[in-house]
């Protein structure tokens, strides 16, 4: 069942953005949607929400019905206490598609958020027009555990009692860390406005567990898409990397995954392309979804 709710807050390019929820049995999904024609679905990673897409919602919806959701345990969405691989937050995002009509659609994916899109694609390739990955890596793809996100590997093995400790209260100086230290200058990376928004929304019960419960299925999503990978997809992909950041590494691994791959290295950005290369990115985004 779908539910609509208030608009989504005002921004550049709010006007006609609606703020609903899902119910869809275990989960119940918040997303953002505007626009109509060829739906195109936004997964967010993490340190971020389905806010993060907010100018490209207004770019894409010009010409597309555009869906971003709160990923399963982020955002305004509900936070169950397991389904933190990325097969099943996959699955979410498929029965929220089925539940809003949407048989075939493309599909961009950012951070965590990428791995959610290719999951989605690999178990439903027939439901995926085009398939778009942002700035990050395939956990179980390719010599994975040298990428450049690795030089960050303690907060992968961050969860459990203590680290939940920690954090409670100190939302924003841990995130502090990633979007600044990712980020190709700290000065221009994720706003002031958008860092406030996106803290209180992982100061949330539970929402802090459920971010670092992404990181402990890693070792799941290692062997998930490794199977995965057996079998090329076959759709248009595009991976946008950052110099700053990914580099060529993740073009690398959509070469072992999909047959067709153009890659773009998006020059002087860090982690946070949205944030920090809108210009170059969401002009990018529009016309790999045009074509």
């Amino acid at each position: 069942m779908v539910a609509e709710a208030n608009a989504e807050g005002s921004f550049p390019g709010a006007e006609g953005i609606e703020s609903q929820f899902a119910d869809l049995g275990e989960v119940r999904l918040h997303y953002l949607t505007a626009g109509s024609g060829d739906p195109i679905l936004l997964l967010h990673g993490y340190a971020q929400t389905s806010h993060m897409w907010r100018p490209l919602i207004a770019e894409l919806a010009k010409t597309h019905r555009v869906v971003a959701p709160d990923l399963r345990g982020f955002g305004a969405s509900s936070k169950p206490e397991s389904g933190y691989d990325k097969k099943t937050m996959a699955q979410d995002v498929r029965a929220l598609a089925s539940a809003l009509g949407i048989d075939r659609a493309g599909v961009v994916g950012h951070d965590i958020g990428l791995m959610v899109a290719y999951a989605y694609a690999a178990q439903y390739p027939e439901a995926v027009t085009r398939i778009a990955l942002m700035d990050a890596f395939l956990p179980g793809v390719g010599d994975w555990t040298h990428v450049w996100l690795m030089r960050d590997l303690w907060h992968f093995h961050f969860y459990g009692k203590t680290p939940l400790a920690l954090v409670e209260g100190r939302e924003r100086i841990y995130f502090e860390h990633f979007w600044n230290d990712f980020a190709a200058d700290p000065s221009h990376s994720v706003s002031e406005a958008d860092r406030q928004i996106y803290a209180a929304a992982y100061a949330q019960p539970g929402g802090m567990k459920a971010g670092f419960e992404v990181f402990r299925a890693f070792e799941q999503d290692a062997s998930d898409f490794a199977a995965f990978a057996e079998t090329k997809l076959a759709m248009p992909m595009l991976v946008l990397t950052a110099e700053k950041a990914s580099g060529e590494f993740l073009i690398a691994q959509g070469r072992l995954v999909a047959e067709h791959v153009e890659g773009v290295v998006v020059e002087g950005s860090g982690h946070w392309l949205m944030d920090e290369a809108p210009a170059q990115v969401i002009p990018r985004l529009a016309a790999f979804f045009a074509a």
